[in-house]
């Protein structure tokens, strides 16, 4: 009798990670599905240039700053509830890689700021207020991470990303 109890919770064991599998594999999928219906409109060929000041007053530029390392790039707003999420792992890369962070609607430069400093992030950060950087990417949903090695887009995703999902990208860019 032991030896069928084993066995059942062996064959349970093995029956749970096969479905456990099974439903990550089809959620890879569907997110890969849904990203790619998502960013059909994020141009790929001739890509328009990612060049403003920041908060801080630094110009910065994605397509020069991506020559020799990756950098991701963060469509994000502080109204965005998924943002709320995402931007605090964002914030830890821009501690291992070059992140340029572009804030579409949220406000003044120092409403902005204000939200920064209240949540502890120091990610270079572009306000862009009426978000024309935005609609020249096509960005329509919030968050965006675009990542850019060598002056072409590599990765894109929309919606929730993960940090090791960022992280991953980033390496294999």
């Amino acid at each position: 009798m032991a030896d069928l109890d084993k066995k059942t919770w062996t064959q349970k064991g093995l029956n749970g990670l096969k479905q456990l599998g099974i439903m990550l594999l089809l959620f890879l999928v569907v997110s890969t599905a849904v990203d790619l219906w998502r960013g059909k409109d994020i141009p790929t060929e001739v890509l328009p240039p990612i060049s403003a000041l920041d908060l801080d007053g630094n110009l910065v530029d994605v397509m020069a700053m991506s020559q020799e390392d990756p950098v991701l790039v963060y469509f994000w707003g502080t109204w965005c509830p998924v943002c709320n999420f995402v931007t605090p792992a964002v914030d830890i890369m821009s501690e291992h890689f070059p992140v340029v962070s572009v804030a579409m609607s949220s406000g003044s430069d120092d409403r902005l700021n204000h939200f920064l400093a209240d949540k502890g992030y120091t990610l270079s950060t572009i306000n862009d207020q009426q978000s024309f950087l935005a609609r020249e990417w096509s960005v329509q949903v919030t968050p965006t991470v675009m990542v850019f090695k060598g002056g072409e887009l590599k990765h894109y995703t929309t919606g929730f990303t993960s940090l090791p999902g960022m992280w991953w990208r980033m390496v294999f860019a």
